[in-house]
């Protein structure tokens, strides 16, 4: 059985922790903080295993963690604090939550099958009673199933699962309907686009105050959200429809911490995010340009990227210019963490990614010499 020791990188932790939080100071630490988002899939694929068997056997999700976290500490070695076993179910909160079919193609992720189809199916849509949904109280019991499992095959390390959460308002609309549907939809029939907003709205709060409970939380003062689809819209489109949804939900949820994940090129949005969501943390997007989000969000909110998957496809070379760049540009005065933006695809290449931490780390060194 692979096991995983936390307590050898004990050291290594505590003196990652020091750097993250000097970094969110916006101080500089003493070198710039890194953090890669490697994760199940990225896992599965390095060791052999089919992406759909991750998402589909507890088992196997199990081994596929306990292998990638020894890969991430021993070989990879960035400046991640977490470890533990998590039921990592993909990105179907919303199939869960409105009873959507989820499909589980062969060696990727599972997809959500969007079912509005016209603005009646719109009307139709009932905002789920949450207290009473028969699959989250399932899977609330199924968690308890992966704890349970977990323990057995790594006694010593903390483990979760049987919660879901589901994207704020646009990003959940275009996972129940398909996004370019909604953007047009937004356009020319605002009406209704309001009306599948509010519905995504109320049920995030609805789940979000069901799981407070749940876990005996009083007042969340901390609120992470993924809005991936922000990107595409514009930012005159954003202020009129978006903003007061997500704003609304940080205002409940996040008054002491606000993090905002978007995947795409979020150029548009970054002077709204510091200075009017008033963003505590941000991942900035693989696609998004290093020298906006420096001058947007420098000392205002800390962010992490700076580097794009397509960085990392090929040689040391590629990389070694991506993470110059980012570190040249987003690095001085702190308040930075080079990551991946968003996600750590499959496709990126283990070899070029150890190496990339390795001279990220040498190179990385306040005061800034790149």
């Amino acid at each position: 059985m692979i096991q995983f020791r936390p307590e050898r990188y004990e050291d290594r932790i505590k003196e990652s922790k020091h750097r993250w939080e000097a970094a969110q100071r916006f101080e500089e630490p003493d070198r710039v903080p890194i953090s890669i988002s490697t994760a199940g899939s990225y896992y599965s694929r390095l060791f052999g295993y089919n992406i759909r068997d991750y998402y589909t056997s507890m088992e196997v999700a199990i081994e596929v963690q306990l292998r990638g976290l020894t890969w991430a500490f021993e070989e990879l070695q960035d400046d991640r604090t977490g470890y533990g076993l998590v039921w990592d179910l993909g990105p179907v909160g919303e199939a869960i939550v409105f009873d959507c079919p989820i499909e589980y193609p062969d060696d990727t992720s599972p997809r959500i099958v969007p079912i509005l189809q016209s603005v009646e199916d719109i009307e139709r849509l009932k905002v789920p009673d949450i207290d009473k949904h028969a699959r989250i109280h399932d899977l609330l019991q199924l968690g308890e199933v992966f704890k349970a499992k977990a323990e057995r095959m790594a006694p010593n390390l903390p483990a979760g699962g049987g919660q879901i959460g589901i994207h704020p308002p646009l990003s959940c609309a275009c996972a129940l309907m398909d996004p370019a549907k909604f953007y047009e939809l937004l356009y020319v029939d605002p009406e209704h686009a309001h009306m599948l907003l509010g519905k995504c709205f109320e049920t995030f709060c609805r789940l979000r105050n069901f799981y407070n409970k749940v876990n005996g939380i009083e007042k969340q003062t901390r609120l992470a959200l993924a809005d991936d689809n922000s990107a595409f819209v514009s930012n005159e489109m954003y202020r009129e429809h978006i903003f007061k949804y997500n704003k609304d939900l940080y205002d409940r949820y996040g008054g002491e911490w606000r993090y905002l994940h978007a995947d795409g090129p979020n150029d548009h949005q970054f002077q709204m995010y510091a200075d009017d969501m008033k963003l505590s943390s941000m991942d900035m997007g693989g696609w998004s340009s290093r020298q906006a989000a420096k001058k947007h969000l420098g000392g205002k909110t800390f962010f992490t990227g700076g580097l794009n998957c397509k960085d990392l496809y090929y040689d040391f070379a590629t990389a070694k210019a991506a993470v110059d760049e980012a570190l040249r540009v987003c690095a001085p005065g702190g308040g930075f963490g080079l990551a991946i933006g968003g996600e750590t695809y499959p496709g990126v290449r283990p070899d070029t990614l150890i190496r990339a931490v390795r001279y990220a780390k040498q190179v990385g060194r306040y005061p800034i010499q790149v």
